[in-house]
């Protein structure tokens, strides 16, 4: 597995994969701060799509990824990022909305636990997801970093402020 960082407006993420994916972004802090393996290899080289992306989407020129994913997890999480990569830039979801979306309404703690423990944030926006009421609820990068990333995609969205349903 290689590995580098990207410095960005919410602080240096950790960009995981090899040759042909990406497999891992973490955060600089929260649950979901992580830290390379130690049999990881440091190299820019396999990144240069992935840098490449998410410093547009950063500096509000992308709105959508077109990168190679290979996220970890069960056929139940898979399906939750799935669904929430069909979220639109600038716009969000409860949590029982994936829960319907992906045919299991009553599921809505079980899609809460996948997002959570999305290995690719940001180009799988599991950051576009909220609670029922609108309120901002767990996020692995910290719930100030959630809040920036939404702030972010308003301001650079055509569609500011739509809930999808």
């Amino acid at each position: 597995m290689y590995y580098c960082y990207l410095d960005t407006p919410i602080g240096d993420l950790l960009l995981a994969g090899d040759d042909d994916a990406l497999c891992l972004v973490g955060f600089p802090e929260g649950s979901m701060r992580r830290e390379p393996e130690p049999d990881w290899i440091y190299s820019e080289k396999p990144f240069g799509d992935v840098r490449g992306q998410l410093t547009a989407y950063f500096d509000g020129n992308l709105h959508s990824f077109d990168l190679r994913l290979r996220p970890d997890g069960t056929e139940f999480q898979r399906k939750v990022l799935d669904e929430l990569q069909k979220i639109p830039y600038g716009t969000t979801a409860s949590y029982g909305d994936i829960a319907k979306r992906i045919g299991n309404p009553k599921a809505v703690r079980a899609v809460g636990a996948a997002n959570g423990r999305n290995p690719i944030p940001i180009i799988i926006p599991c950051h576009r997801v909220i609670g029922s009421s609108g309120d901002l609820v767990g996020f692995g990068g910290g719930l100030p970093t959630k809040e920036a990333l939404l702030r972010h995609e308003m301001e650079h969205s055509q569609f500011p402020h739509v809930v999808q349903g």
